[in-house]
């Protein structure tokens, strides 16, 4: 342990409970929380705070001068790549970035920093914080389309005790694919595997994980994907994974496949989706994600009835601030103590 000590400042609204539950945790950490200059929370995990929220220009100079004097940033300004570019550039003291998002590479992506500001600050994201809800989600979307929550809605909503009784789909003994098996994915598998799900997952490198019978290369999809009753995705958007789960993927699908969306929306092609989705080639689709967010009103995904659209709210619970605020804390010793980090920003993939 050294006695070297770091400032650090809240850019980001941070409740004075987890503030001085991180103080306590490590305390070698000078942690400001400008609580007069941070906007309201709305929600527990609204880090962008309440848009209505505005500086006076005195007191956006004082915020400025603050996170510009860290050596360590808990969040970004706004949450706005612009303001994280901004800032970077106007301190050259900083040295690292906790990020709000367990994608928060696309963050440092959208602020286009050059090869030295990228080399010069470290970033690291709050994956896994969200696993538990996520894969909660994920087991939700698929229950939604093996047990017809369309038909089971339309006829509450007419008042009709159907007289013809329909067929449910059992998610016991079911084949789903996980496409990306990072911490949400492996939990996702997991949670699958305990409900007797036989569940294989994707990856670029020979992998073990708990739950996951088989392991498919990505390249390997559109040959492998009719095997599957249902697919999840979990894995974020990046130049790699853009259109992952492709039109001929998509063309290839065992028909009534259920599909469940909780990484980003670039990685399948929508377009196809929705072409599936009316034709019934895919039979239902929970998507927490979309491209773009928010979702255009004209997009037909809103009216598609088999369709579960969820607003990127899936990962949100009354737990995030305390999670995220106890992975600073752990990450803190780890900096000062000069050990790896959790979670750092790949800066060439931005993941």
């Amino acid at each position: 342990m050294t006695d070297r000590r770091l400032r650090a400042v809240a850019a980001t609204p941070l409740p004075e409970h987890l503030a001085d539950r991180i103080r306590a945790a490590e305390p070698r950490l000078d942690l400001v929380v400008p609580q007069d200059l941070l906007p309201p929370q709305q929600h527990p995990g609204d880090h962008g705070g309440d848009p209505s929220f505005e500086r006076s220009p005195a007191d956006e100079r004082r915020f400025q001068d603050l996170v510009d004097s860290a050596q360590v940033l808990y969040g970004i300004p706004g949450e706005q790549p612009t303001q994280l570019a901004r800032t970077l550039r106007a301190n050259p003291a900083l040295e690292w970035v906790q990020l709000m998002p367990a994608g928060g590479g696309a963050q440092v992506r959208g602020a286009r920093l050059t090869d030295e500001e990228l080399g010069r600050v470290r970033f690291t994201t709050t994956a896994g914080v969200h696993a538990v809800p996520l894969a909660e989600w994920c087991v939700f979307g698929l229950l939604a389309g093996f047990k017809t929550l369309p038909r089971l809605q339309e006829a509450q909503r007419a008042h009709d005790w159907a007289q013809d009784r329909w067929m449910m789909r059992r998610l016991e003994g079911s084949r789903v694919l996980v496409v990306g098996l990072g911490s949400i994915g492996r939990l996702v598998a997991e949670r699958l595997a305990g409900q007797g799900v036989h569940v294989s997952g994707t990856s670029r490198r020979a992998v073990e994980v708990d739950g996951v019978e088989e392991v498919v290369h990505p390249r390997d999809l559109a040959a492998r994907v009719r095997e599957y009753d249902g697919v999840v995705v979990t894995l974020p958007g990046t130049d790699e994974t853009r259109h992952l789960v492709s039109a001929e993927v998509l063309a290839a699908v065992k028909p009534g496949l259920v599909v469940a969306n909780v990484g980003r929306g670039t990685v399948i092609d929508q377009e196809a989706l929705i072409e599936r989705l009316r034709d019934g080639t895919v039979g239902f689709a929970a998507l927490d994600v979309t491209d773009p967010e928010p979702l255009p009103a004209d997009s037909p995904l809103w009216d598609l009835p088999n369709v579960l659209l969820s607003p990127h709210t899936a990962a949100l619970s009354d737990r995030e601030d305390d999670l995220i605020a106890d992975l600073f804390a752990r990450n803190a010793t780890r900096f000062l103590d000069g050990e790896p980090l959790i979670n750092p920003v790949n800066t060439r993939e931005f993941y």
